[in-house]
């Protein structure tokens, strides 16, 4: 996982409430286990629509996307996280999310910004033509024209993110503690030392 800290950007406004995973990245892309080459599938059903923003030349690489309320609700398919991080976006603001959304988002480094409703129209609206930043070690949002929002975000997770740690890197800083304790294990239970060796 990439670590987090600031995000400047073109944003793809797209502002859309309601939106499911299924919209997202459509079930007959949930066939693989690859994470590459999902970003083709992203918002498919969205893209028959004639002007839809994310064939918007003036949004490609974006890596932020703005957001309607309740995003990534419906199904808790990891897919809809990996298709947005296949596109570039590396982070999402919306004025709120469905939980298992933003937690495979998380686990997966992407940022998940929850704003006021009349923020996120605020953003959408630079964000038609100019470029956003978001700084996570601040937690602000701004604009070029001295817009500045501030958002809240868990500590633990704004520390996973600013330092790129997913699950197994998490686990992994505390390395050395593991390896004391099964040394103590081993040495306090030896049987079971020898049960996992046969």
């Amino acid at each position: 996982m990439e670590a987090v800290s600031t995000i400047t950007g073109r944003a793809i406004p797209f502002g859309r409430k309601n939106v499911d995973t299924d919209v997202i990245i459509a079930a007959e892309w949930l066939k693989t286990i690859s994470r590459e080459g999902l970003g083709e599938g992203a918002f498919a059903s969205i893209r028959t629509e004639p002007g839809n923003v994310f064939d918007d030349p003036a949004f490609e690489g974006a890596p932020i996307l703005i957001a309607g309320d309740n995003f990534g609700c419906g199904s808790s398919r990891e897919h809809a996280a990996w298709a947005l991080l296949d596109m570039g976006i590396t982070a999402v603001i919306a004025p709120g999310f469905s939980d298992i959304f933003a937690s495979n988002a998380f686990k997966n480094g992407i940022l998940t910004v929850t704003l006021p409703q009349e923020q996120v129209d605020r953003l959408m609206e630079a964000a038609q033509t100019d470029s956003i930043t978001l700084d996570l070690e601040n937690q602000t949002v701004t604009t070029p024209y001295q817009d500045r929002f501030t958002f809240e975000i868990d500590p633990f997770r704004k520390m996973c993110l600013t330092e790129g740690l997913d699950e197994v890197g998490l686990t992994l800083t505390r390395d050395a503690a593991i390896g004391t304790y099964e040394q103590r294990q081993a040495a306090q239970m030896p049987w079971l030392a020898k049960g996992i060796a046969a």
